[in-house]
């Protein structure tokens, strides 16, 4: 179920497109803030306010990478690993990540403060290295730069 202000949200948003179905990009976001990750009841929840089917809702939503299929760390580190991270070292910091702070892409440490999601490319070859963290960028990440970023956030 979407919170009141969700719903209020959501129907804002359906005003501004001519067809339900396009504001499932939206949709999408809204029930994943709410739920944490787009799961069963949050697909519901949208194909609900929206009057769309469930599957196109969930086909929507697993096709692009930016929903989260399973529950979340309370921060979410996306690190780039496409051809100019990789040669510059994306490898190597996902590898820091994972002796340093128990994170492998695709989980979540065990106090539940991050998650490692290993991106394709967030478009950021000119500064590789890069990340995001939330919805925060970094970019000519270096191990110790980010163990600076990850202090940030508690």
């Amino acid at each position: 179920m979407l919170s009141e202000a969700a719903i209020k949200e959501l129907n804002e948003i359906r005003q501004k497109y001519p067809d339900a179905s396009a504001a499932l990009l939206p949709a999408l976001y809204i029930a994943q803030r709410e739920f944490g990750y787009l799961g069963a009841d949050a697909y519901e929840a949208v194909s609900n306010a929206l009057g769309v089917p469930k599957a196109i809702a969930r086909g929507v939503g697993t096709f692009y990478a930016m929903y989260k299929h399973k529950p979340m760390g309370r921060h979410v580190v996306q690190l780039c690993t496409n051809v100019s991270c990789m040669i510059l070292g994306a490898e190597k910091l996902s590898d820091f990540l994972k002796n340093k702070y128990g994170l492998e892409p695709g989980g979540t440490t065990p106090d539940k403060r991050f998650s490692l999601v290993i991106m394709e490319c967030i478009g950021a070859c000119g500064t590789a290295p890069a990340m995001l963290l939330n919805d925060d960028f970094y970019e000519n990440l270096t191990e110790k730069y980010i163990e600076e970023i990850l202090e940030k956030y508690k």
